[in-house]
């Protein structure tokens, strides 16, 4: 069915992570009919396995819905339902630039939150139209006036425009459908103008080649017409194109307004990158559209095959998963403890996290990941450009440095006020500064630090959490580099260093970091024929060391009495073949060993 532009709406849900957009997505799909009821699962657009097992989006899908108006007219409605994350800000951002409107969701019973704040700047940036909804009235803690107070005093929403809903009771769900249509304002764009379409999202498809997801900026797209994408240059004819219910619906045309998706054929996932805009190759636009600013990796991490000969599989399936997923980076490194691998970007830990099990279920890899480290700007004592480092191991020399700077960030912290003190503690102790803090309402404050984005990045989610029993919330953005007294921490076993698991830490804390670490190896590398010593060292300066004891046969329980020389004979040819052990044996050091390094808290 064509609807006309006017008719169209293109609308996008945000929120904090677990404030209910997927269920809300659930009950828009239920109400407009757009699944058979047979079919209907919960979070039905979360169609990941890693989504459904963790209870979170990650990746934006978009679903057209089709609804009947109180004035009797058919609308077509494109929703995208983006992650909550803050490792995922940059799925919203994509999402929100396909869009004009956007339903802002706020648990009736939690109240604003830090992600909840982020994405309404987000969207005000865009220029978008929102919707603000209060969702969860059905639970017996929401208290809907206390949140409307919250929105009006931070946000400036005025409390009429707020509308209650409950989604998984389906209450008020078919007055914000109307909602929609009354106050989103329909697309912009010119059908007869040339083609410009613009890509927020890709899959790759073995019977299709690359499916690229568009929003059409201007002109009219045919089945079977030749295109160009106006970055790489790359051309094609169309095999299919449609629109999303939420399984792909194919269509002979889609017009300037719409979201939808073309199948292209291209084999090379290099062709098609996210933010490119799609042009006719007969009659092409004079310009492409703005696209997107590049995301920036923040962690950076190695990624190696547990096997060696599997690393042209894992080269494979990195370059699919990044057609997929723009916004982690990768090159080849290769490391004298694991062999080949990659050296990959990422937005965040958990985004690291479900790349790495992403291509582990997706392409049945083994993998081992290296710790997580910043990227680090490094100046030398000759002069120079500075030196841009996100692999310890690639640091220069001590003798050489003048400083190191590393990059900060601004974290906002929504929490209950009975916890300012705990939280206090746990910033200033990650070296981090107290900005200031603003009232929500009685109970809740709005806490700003700035702390290193090192000491964020490790465990300081899982700590925030912990002392302030679930409650806190935190969002952050990068506000540039700080020089600080940086060395590079590293381990050696059995007198060999082991370039994954070096780190570049703060001078007052390597010694304390050290000993935790050789600690925690101790326990983990299993014990070898032969004695094993383990070393954190900065340069020569050797700082922290444990020993792994050697296991022992008992060589004299032959022995029932006899000469005292016979003994020692046995006890020498023993110690002797350890000696010769020790020269030639190699230790194996397990995976657990490289978690170790994301779990340095102060236990």
């Amino acid at each position: 069915m064509t609807i006309p532009q006017a008719r169209l709406r293109n609308f996008s849900i945000i929120a904090h992570i677990d404030h209910g957009k997927s269920t809300l997505a659930d009950r828009l799909l239920e109400l407009t009919h757009a699944i058979d009821p047979r079919q209907m699962t919960s979070q039905v657009l979360d169609s990941m396995d890693l989504e459904r097992e963790k209870g979170i989006t990650i990746k934006a899908r978009a679903v057209r819905l089709e609804h009947t108006a109180n004035d009797g007219l058919v609308y077509g409605l494109n929703l995208i339902d983006t992650p909550g994350h803050v490792d995922f800000a940059y799925e919203v951002s994509h999402s929100l630039q396909a869009c004009e409107g956007a339903i802002l969701v706020v648990d009736a019973a939690q109240g604003i939150e830090a992600q909840t704040l982020a994405n309404v700047h987000l969207a005000l940036r865009e220029g978008l139209t929102i919707i603000p909804v209060l969702n969860k009235i059905d639970l017996p803690s929401a208290q809907p006036d206390v949140v409307m107070d919250e929105l009006e005093n931070a946000l400036a929403i005025p409390r009429e425009e707020v509308l209650l809903v409950s989604a998984k009771e389906g209450t008020g769900v078919p007055a914000l459908l109307q909602a929609i249509v009354d106050r989103i304002p329909p697309p912009k764009g010119d059908p007869k103008a040339p083609l410009q379409a613009l890509v927020f999202d890709s899959h790759y498809d073995q019977y299709k080649g690359v499916v690229v997801y568009i929003r059409l900026a201007a002109g009219t797209l045919h089945d079977h017409d030749r295109v160009r994408l106006m970055a790489s240059g790359a051309e094609a004819e169309l095999i299919e194109m449609g629109y999303f219910r939420p399984a792909l619906v194919p269509v002979p045309l889609l017009t300037a307004g719409e979201v939808g998706y073309v199948a292209t054929g291209l084999k090379n996932v290099r062709e098609a990158q996210v933010g490119d805009t799609i042009t006719s190759a007969d009659a092409p636009a004079g310009a492409p559209l703005p696209g997107y600013q590049e995301a920036k990796s923040l962690v950076f991490a190695g990624i190696y095959p547990v096997s060696g000969e599997d690393y042209p599989l894992l080269r494979d399936a990195i370059e699919k998963l990044h057609l997929n997923d723009a916004s982690f980076t990768f090159e080849p490194e290769s490391s004298v403890a694991l062999g080949f691998g990659f050296r990959c970007g990422f937005l965040g830990l958990l985004h690291m996290e479900i790349v790495q099990e992403r291509l582990e279920r997706e392409f049945s890899l083994d993998l081992i990941a290296s710790a997580p480290s910043v990227e680090y700007e490094v100046l030398r004592i000759n002069g120079g450009a500075p030196i841009r480092v996100d692999n310890p191991s690639k640091l220069p020399s001590i003798g050489e440095i003048e400083e190191i700077r590393e990059p900060w960030v601004q974290l906002s912290v929504v929490t209950p006020s009975s916890y300012i003190g705990a939280l206090m503690e746990l910033s200033t102790n990650r070296r981090g500064s107290f900005v200031g803090l603003e009232y929500l309402d009685p109970t809740r404050v709005l806490m700003k630090f700035e702390l290193p984005l090192a000491e964020l990045i490790v465990d300081y989610y899982d700590q925030l959490k912990t002392r302030t029993a679930g409650y806190a919330s935190m969002d952050y953005e990068e506000i540039g580099y700080r020089a600080a007294n940086l060395v590079r921490l590293d381990v050696l076993v059995a007198g060999e260093p082991v370039d994954a698991l070096s780190m570049i830490v703060h001078r007052d804390n390597a010694t304390k970091l050290g000993r935790t670490l050789v600690g925690r190896l101790r326990q983990l590398i299993p014990r070898q024929m032969f004695e094993v010593p383990i070393q954190a060292a900065i340069g020569s300066n050797v700082i922290a060391r444990e020993t792994v004891r050697a296991m022992s046969k008992n060589v004299l329980a032959k022995c029932y009495g006899g000469d005292i020389t016979r003994k020692r004979k046995l006890l020498e040819k023993q110690k002797e073949g350890k000696r010769r052990m020790k020269r030639v044996g190699s230790v194996e050091i397990p995976q657990e060993a490289f978690l170790a390094m994301l779990r340095t808290d102060e236990s």
